[in-house]
C-alpha cells in the first residue's frame, strides 16, 4: 500500500495566537507504530502465559493430552478469524469488533501453542523462548537501521513460502526423517525471520517503497504476530531434532 499524506491542522494558544498542531505523516507513523507494537506485546505475553500453564501445571498437561480432538477446534476458530480479518475491511477496522477479532484469534493460537510445547521439555521450550526473542529483537534493529528496502521483496517471499508449503506437503507422503525435519524447519525459520523484516519495514513506512495504512493497526499486528509465532515453532522443531 502506498503512502498518504497528511497535513497539519491548526488551533488557538492560550493567548489568542493560533498555533500548528503536528499531524504530519512522520507523527502518525510514530503513533501507528507504538499502537501495533503495543497490541503485539500484549498478544505474546498472552501466549507465554498459555505455553507457561501447559508447560508446568500437570492437570492441564493431562486434560490437553486426553482431548486431543481440542486442538482441531481452536484451529477451525484460528483459521475463520484470520480468514475474517483479512478479507473483511469493515472488520478488521471497525472498533471494538476488530479488538474482538483479534483477542479470540490470539487465544486460539495461544492454545494451540499450549499443546504443542506440552510434549517438548520444559528446557526445549524456554531455550526456543529465548532464541526467538534474540533474533526477533535482532531482525527488528536490523529493519530499523538497514537502508536496503525489503518491501519490494512481497513476491519473492510467497514464492518462497509456496515451495516450503509443497516441501511440507510431499515429505508428509514420503516420509519424513530427523534430516528433512532439520532442513523443512531450517528453510522455514530463514523464510519468516525475512518475513519479519518485510513486514517491519512495511509498518515504519518512511523510504521505503510500500507501507500499510496506519488504519491497519489490527493487520500489521496480526502479520508481526504470526512471524514470531512461526520463527518460535521452527526454532522449536530444530531443537527438538537436534535432541533427538
Amino acid at each position: 500500500m502506498q503512502q498518504a499524506n497528511y497535513s497539519f491542522n491548526q488551533g488557538i494558544g492560550e493567548n489568542g495566537e493560533v498555533k500548528n498542531f503536528d499531524f504530519t505523516e512522520q507523527t502518525i507513523r510514530k503513533a501507528f507504530i507504538r499502537k501495533v507494537y503495543s497490541i503485539l506485546m500484549c498478544q505474546l505475553l498472552v501466549t507465554m502465559g498459555f505455553i507457561a500453564l501447559f508447560l508446568f501445571h500437570g492437570p492441564t498437561k493431562a486434560w490437553a493430552a486426553g482431548n486431543p480432538w481440542l486442538i482441531w477446534v481452536a484451529f477451525a476458530v484460528l483459521l475463520v478469524c484470520a480468514i475474517t480479518m483479512v478479507c473483511c475491511d469493515s472488520v478488521r477496522r471497525q472498533t471494538p469488533m476488530n479488538f474482538i477479532f483479534l483477542a479470540i484469534f490470539t487465544l486460539a493460537q495461544s492454545f494451540m501453542l499450549g499443546i504443542v510445547t506440552s510434549v517438548y521439555d520444559v528446557s526445549a521450550v524456554m531455550m526456543a523462548v529465548g532464541i526467538t526473542a534474540g533474533v526477533c529483537l535482532a531482525l527488528t534493529l536490523f529493519a530499523f537501521q538497514t537502508k536496503w528496502d525489503f518491501t519490494t521483496m512481497g513476491g519473492v517471499l510467497m514464492c518462497a513460502s509456496m515451495v516450503l508449503l509443497l516441501f511440507g506437503i510431499i515429505a508428509i507422503f514420503i516420509g519424513r526423517s530427523n534430516i528433512m525435519t532439520l532442513v523443512y524447519a531450517s528453510l522455514g525459520a530463514l523464510i519468516f525471520s525475512m518475513y519479519l523484516v518485510y513486514d517491519t519495514q512495511l509498518l515504519m513506512g518512511g523510504k521505503h517503497k510500500y507501507s500499510i495504512s496506519p488504519e491497519e493497526y489490527i493487520f500489521a499486528a496480526l502479520t508481526l504476530y504470526l512471524d514470531i509465532i512461526n520463527i518460535f515453532l521452527f526454532i522449536l522443531t530444530i531443537i527438538g531434532v537436534a535432541r533427538n
